[in-house]
This record gives C-alpha cells, sequence and structure tokens, in this order.
C-alpha cells in the first residue's frame, strides 16, 4: 500500500498513468470527511493526459488518524508530503471545499504548486456550511439523506443507481465522526482574504449554481480575490457539481490544464 509519512502520520496514496512531456501531475485534494471516490469521475478523464494522485487525509479512509484537532497548516503539510514522497516538484491541485482550502493554503505556502482548480471552495472558513455532509459510514440511510445537501434534486432522481453507487463508496471510505470533526476544525480559523494577492497561479473557481453548503456567491468573490482568478457555474449543480455534472467538469478541467502545458507557469 503506497503510503508517505508527515512525522508519525501515515497518509494512503494512490498514484496513476504517466505525464506526457513537461506536463505536471494532477492530485486531487477532498472535501472534508469523504473519501478519494469524490474523484472517480475525474480521475478517469485525467489518467492518461495526466499523471494523477489521489490521496486520504488524515482522518479518512486508509490514512491514519491522531487526535483532533486538525490544523490547516497539518493538513497542507500532509499534501506535501504527498508531494515529496511521489517526487512531484510541480503540481496541478484539483480540490473540493476543505480540500479547495488547502490547496489554496498550499499555492501560498509551497513551491510545488502550478494551478488551482477549486469546487465548492470560499475564502473564508465561516462561509462553508458543511455539517449537512456527515453522515456515519456505518448509516447508510444517513448517508442517503446527507447526500440531499450535497447534490441537486434533479441529479438524484435522474441518477438513483449513480447515488446508490456513492452511498456504497461513502460507507467503504468515508471518514467517522472523530475524523470528520477533526477536519472541520480546520476551517475555524481559515481566512484567506488577507493573502489571496499571494496566490498568483492561474486558478479556475467552479460552483454549483444550487450549492447549499458553499455559496456560488463566495466562490465569486475567491475568484474576485486572485489575480489570476476565473469563476465558472455550472447551472443547476449542487456542491457536488462535478460529480453530477462530470463531463462538464471534466471538459473544463482538462481544457484548463491542457491550456498551461508547456507554458511557464507549468515549470518547463
Amino acid at each position: 500500500m503506497p503510503i508517505a509519512s508527515n512525522g508519525s502520520v501515515s497518509l494512503y496514496y494512490d498514484r496513476e498513468g504517466d505525464t506526457a512531456g513537461d506536463a505536471a501531475p494532477v492530485v486531487f485534494v477532498s472535501e472534508a470527511g469523504l473519501g478519494g471516490w469524490l474523484w472517480g469521475w475525474q480521475h478517469a478523464a485525467l489518467t492518461g493526459p495526466f499523471e494523477t494522485v489521489v490521496w486520504d487525509l488524515r482522518g479518512t479512509g486508509r490514512s491514519d488518524a491522531p487526535p483532533a484537532p486538525y490544523a490547516m497548516s497539518e493538513l497542507v503539510a500532509d499534501l506535501e508530503a504527498v508531494l515529496a514522497e511521489c517526487d512531484i516538484h510541480n503540481a496541478h491541485l484539483v480540490g473540493c471545499g476543505l480540500g479547495g482550502a488547502i490547496a489554496l493554503a498550499a499555492a501560498r505556502t509551497t513551491t510545488r504548486v502550478t494551478t488551482l482548480s477549486l469546487f465548492g471552495t470560499a475564502a473564508r472558513g465561516d462561509e462553508f456550511g458543511l455539517d449537512a455532509l456527515f453522515a456515519p459510514p456505518t448509516d447508510r440511510e444517513a448517508i442517503r439523506d446527507s447526500l440531499e445537501a450535497a447534490l441537486s434534486d434533479e441529479f438524484s432522481a435522474a441518477q438513483p443507481d449513480a447515488v446508490e453507487g456513492i452511498v456504497d463508496w461513502r460507507a467503504d471510505g468515508d471518514a467517522d465522526r472523530a475524523g470528520w470533526e477533526a477536519q472541520r476544525a480546520a476551517l475555524d480559523e481559515f481566512d484567506a482574504t488577507e493573502w489571496l494577492v499571494e496566490v498568483t497561479q492561474p486558478t479556475r473557481v467552479v460552483h454549483g449554481s444550487e450549492d447549499d453548503l458553499v455559496a456560488p456567491a463566495a466562490g465569486r468573490e475567491l475568484a474576485r480575490g486572485l489575480p489570476r482568478g476565473e469563476f465558472t457555474e455550472l447551472d443547476g449543480a449542487g456542491h457536488l457539481a462535478f460529480v453530477e455534472r462530470s463531463r462538464d467538469a471534466n471538459d473544463l478541467l482538462l481544457g484548463f490544464l491542457e491550456s498551461q502545458v508547456n507554458s511557464p507557469a507549468d515549470g518547463s
């Protein structure tokens, strides 16, 4: 089992593909409490054009779960440890929610970040209303109920098999209550508004128009505060817009990332 270590904390990761030429790998950073299953749709589309890395945050899945709370600096250091273990010097980071906040903080404090693609992300911790997303992995009915907050009603009604698949994956790989609360605590003091100008990497901020957990207005504000930020809204989609609008999200990601290949920002 591939493991990166940050001190005494072991972090599970999965690495696939072989990036062509000078293109940087794509590294996914998950939402609070959610396992690597979250990026299955994007992983399938991007592996091939890019090398991809998916990892479990501390407190989730096959990574260690040290005592709470977790600081944002610890989660950024975890990401740095995964990148170092994979010998990745330049990475395209793709994050959602808490994962987007981790990616933002990493872009400010490390030298390994080439671009950012941020889904359902805001610049301040008080703009993340993620509590409705948690469900105990042992309670399948609670998981189904929690998905009502993460996915649009239209998607849930039209794709019941996909919803059941997500329930299966969440039951197998999500964080328990202790892990969830430990991760969620990292957002309590998160406020990037004063240092967004320091994040100069090209950044695509993507939001579902029906996101009930992080308001689309917060995503627009985030993009406006970034020197090279662009905002895109996926009409009708909820917080996990890249799941229910995976084809559109994948097209956005591939177009954005491929536009950076062989550019100065990609380290070539």
